[in-house]
């Protein structure tokens, strides 16, 4: 009897060891305060490169179901996960090339990526998990194999000469800019053999379309209706600067007039432009009323994060420009979330920005991750994946999951070039707390912990008198916090008196190398490529 009893003793404490331990790991999670609104931290997702899984080298809508967890499994008190609460996917529409960037059906999805049941899951699983799903919006242009456009062309070839079309026979005339004379501009294309000519700013397979056409804009109107019916988020609309290239005025309106539509149906719907400009003309688009433009100067190679981490330009700099451009945009549009970023589908990926600098490469997501707005984030950025050259199918590599298990990683786009990869897989990196991976994964947490972060009024510190050293605060509703940034390769000391946070402490840190902060009530001690947040 004695035996038993000691073997119960036993038992309970083994078991209230595990409890307490199982608890201490939760409570070591530390808590977030996520806020159900339109500023998110974006997953920019190329699904044919992503997982594949069914096994036929594409990858596709499954696959990014599988990979949802990855992503954000939905439990904020779990870190398993990288902590991104949306997703743009994009072009997933019927196309004729790899990139799908030339719309041929706006209602359904390439069969490459799967089923618009497929689609509807994925959306479902989203929204399970808090992540707000956007998709990518082509409106600049159709494919060439667009039912409009070739029963435009076909009309037109089958005109006599000197005829003029009849919108009457063929409504699809209008939906295109077609000439009689091209005007000496390689930007338009022959119809055939026939008198007529058609407009295609891009590629001759890619015909633009006449936005200024209201049938044009009810079918636009009918195209947003149907995907934010399917449960979509928003749109992440293409090439907006070319709806009437060089014409600003005109661009605005398109976006005025999208945007207005879109918040009609849905009032929390998010759409976010591609303008790729300085920030006056970046400025201008906001006048449209749009929730978010890219933020083309903080980010690209010669952009204001890279100087900064590069040391071209002086910290404090990049602060000011927070600041400055803050003011800029939200006296066009108020209420406007910027859209910063490092990478995309279009640009060198972020380690051949840095020359594959590693620590160069985390410090860049550092700071991008204490700017204001909703940061997008390319697949692999996570990792450091490589690109090499100017090729787009060099850009859009298959996902680097593993080396040792191949299950669910896709072909190379076709034409891609061979590249090595100068970084270990998803599934080493996550092994290693000193990776790029984790190093994303704690940026993100602390954004999502905090999150005056991506919503607070910005005021940057401007008497610093470490060259390489910038400080701001934020604050939004009754909270503030402080961010300070050492991008000197150099260890510094911050007197907290000279930059007016005396009365503020250390609350969480991010480091290039895993090291610590030291810190006291005076003076804060910052290793290389480090970032320091104080409440």
């Amino acid at each position: 009897m004695k035996r038993k009893v000691q073997a119960l003793i036993l038992t309970i404490c083994l078991v209230a060891g595990s409890f307490l331990t199982a608890c201490s790991k939760e409570k070591n999670v530390e808590a977030l305060n996520i806020v159900d609104d339109n500023y998110r931290n974006y997953y920019e997702i190329f699904v044919g490169s992503f997982y594949d899984s069914d096994g036929n080298g594409t990858g596709d809508l499954q696959g990014v179901i599988q990979k949802l967890d990855y992503i954000n499994d939905g439990d904020d008190k779990t870190d398993t996960d990288l902590g991104f609460n949306g997703i743009w996917l994009m072009p997933i529409m019927p196309s004729d090339s790899y990139h799908k960037y030339d719309v041929k059906d706006y209602y359904d999805i390439d069969k490459s990526y799967g089923t618009m049941e497929d689609m509807e899951q994925l959306i479902e699983e989203c929204h399970k998990r808090g992540i707000k799903l956007i998709i990518d919006m082509v409106f600049n242009h159709t494919s060439a194999s667009h039912p409009w456009f070739t029963e435009a062309c076909d009309y037109l070839k089958s005109l006599p000469e000197g005829a003029e079309p009849d919108t009457s026979q063929c409504k699809y005339v209008n939906y295109y800019n077609f000439a009689k004379d091209k005007g000496g501009v390689n930007t338009w294309h022959q119809v055939g053999n026939s008198e007529w000519y058609y407009e295609c700013v891009f590629w001759d397979q890619m015909p633009d379309l006449n936005l200024g056409n209201e049938d044009v804009r009810n079918e636009i109107e009918n195209i947003a209706t149907f995907w934010l019916d399917k449960g979509v988020d928003g749109f992440r609309l293409d090439a907006a600067k070319e709806y009437y290239s060089g014409e600003v005025d005109r661009n605005v309106e398109v976006l005025s007039w999208f945007t207005n539509y879109v918040k009609s149906v849905d009032k929390d719907a998010y759409v976010v432009a591609e303008v790729w400009e300085k920030s006056d003309t970046i400025a201008k688009y906001y006048a449209s009323g749009i929730t978010s433009l890219f933020d083309f100067p903080m980010s690209q190679s010669d952009g204001r994060i890279a100087k900064t981490v590069r040391g071209v330009a002086d910290d404090k700099s990049f602060t000011e420009a927070l600041e400055a451009f803050d003011s800029k945009y939200r006296a066009q549009n108020p209420a406007y979330i910027d859209a910063p970023f490092l990478s995309n589908h279009d640009t060198a990926r972020v380690g051949a920005q840095y020359a594959y600098n590693e620590n160069q490469m985390k410090y860049a997501a550092g700071l991008l991750m204490t700017e204001s707005g909703s940061p997008f984030v390319y697949y692999g950025e996570e990792i450091g994946m490589a690109s090499s050259g100017k090729k787009d199918e060099n850009k859009r590599l298959a996902m680097y999951w593993s080396d040792d298990d191949k299950t669910g990683i896709a072909n190379d786009p076709v034409g891609a070039d061979e590249v090595k990869q100068k970084f270990e897989p998803v599934d080493k990196q996550i092994e290693d707390e000193n990776s790029i991976y984790n190093y994303y994964k704690k940026a993100i947490r602390i954004r999502n912990t905090y999150p005056e972060i991506a919503r607070g009024t910005i005021q940057a510190v401007k008497d610093i008198k470490q060259k390489n050293v910038s400080a701001m605060t934020k604050t939004w509703k009754d909270d503030t916090i402080g961010i300070i940034c050492n991008s000197s390769e150099k260890e510094v000391k911050i007197s907290l008196k000279d930059i007016g946070m005396e009365k503020m402490s250390v609350c969480n840190y991010l480091t290039v190398d895993g090291s610590e902060i030291t810190s006291t009530k005076e003076e804060i001690k910052m290793p290389a490529y480090s970032i320091v947040f104080l409440k």
